[in-house]
């Protein structure tokens, strides 16, 4: 299934949507979409090789934890298409990018728009930090740090079934300073798992604050190399860059590609807040209508209608 829009389309209704999100419920996780548009727009518009879609384009509410008795639970992989042997398998490792994942499945018609609306409501799979069951993930990454060595774990195990499916892993710089990160790409590299690729959003900011304030991690480049990764470094919102990065070669390798991205791109206005931008929250009403006035002009839409 490929979405017939131009990618650079697709990123900018990420953005667009995941804005007006965020002015309608007075806070959101905004710089996400701002670093990682072009990423996930590119994956499911043009890189990946997946198949339609397996589950409603509504989501279903949640069914529970998995038991022996719940026969209706389900993973939301499905939103990525079957699980069969041709196909690529993605996981979104920072599972707090899940609004801009969500968006992401709208823009490119894996997921109807009502989905949204269901975010983080009680009772809903559209989880606010993405889980198991909610719309594209496979498993729960909701400890940072763990999403490289699950699609290290399935890449290896799909080459010992012969599955000629790639894996892709979204993931954040943040991950690099869990050290289960480093061991994952150490084991992918020594038993030559070369169908494991991974694109990071580098966008030196995280959950305190700025990474090199929380812990600075120098080259993240040469760290990846010296643990045996092929590494492409690009700038994270040229398209170009990022096409030509996925086709390096790299047997025996896995191919890691760090996008170097700006955490309000786009949306130039939140350029005053940062660091501050893990999770952008309204001050007052003046800054709420003032923040909607000024990203709206931007994104070239209207100002977001919300009742106060």
């Amino acid at each position: 299934m490929k979405n017939m829009r131009a990618t650079e389309e697709v990123a900018l209704g990420i953005r667009r949507r995941v804005f007006e999100h965020t002015i309608r419920n007075n806070g959101g996780y905004l710089s996400q979409a701002c670093s990682a548009a072009e990423q996930l727009a590119w994956l499911y518009n043009e890189e990946l090789n997946i198949g339609e879609p397996t589950l409603p384009m509504i989501p279903a509410p949640f069914v529970g934890v998995p038991s022996a008795g719940n026969t209706a639970y389900h993973t939301g992989a499905g939103y990525n298409g079957p699980a069969d042997p041709q196909y690529d398998r993605l996981f979104i490792a920072p599972a707090h990018y899940a609004l801009a994942a969500y968006a992401t499945l709208i823009e490119v018609g894996r997921m109807a728009p009502e989905g949204l609306q269901m975010f983080n409501k009680d009772g809903s799979s559209v989880e606010m930090i993405g889980a198991e069951h909610s719309p594209g993930m496979e498993v729960h990454n909701g400890t940072l740090g763990i999403g490289l060595s699950t699609g290290a774990g399935l890449a290896m195990g799909r080459r010992r079934k012969g599955e000629s499916g790639r894996v892709w892993v979204f993931m954040s710089d943040g991950e690099v300073q869990e050290g289960q990160t480093w061991e994952a790409i150490q084991a992918a590299a020594f038993h030559g798992i070369d169908t494991l690729n991974a694109i990071c959003d580098v966008n030196a900011q995280q959950c305190d604050g700025a990474m090199a304030s929380v812990m600075e991690v120098r080259s993240i480049r040469a760290k990846f190399e010296a643990f045996g990764a092929v590494v492409a470094e690009i700038d994270g919102h040229d398209l170009t860059e990022m096409r030509d990065a996925a086709r390096l070669p790299h047997p025996g390798q896995p191919l890691i590609i760090l996008a170097r991205t700006c955490p309000y791109q786009g949306m130039g206005y939140l350029k005053k807040r940062f660091p501050r931008l893990h999770y952008v929250r309204f001050k007052s009403d003046d800054d709420r209508a003032a923040t909607n006035a000024a990203v709206s002009a931007e994104l070239r839409v209207p100002p977001v209608a919300y009742t106060h």
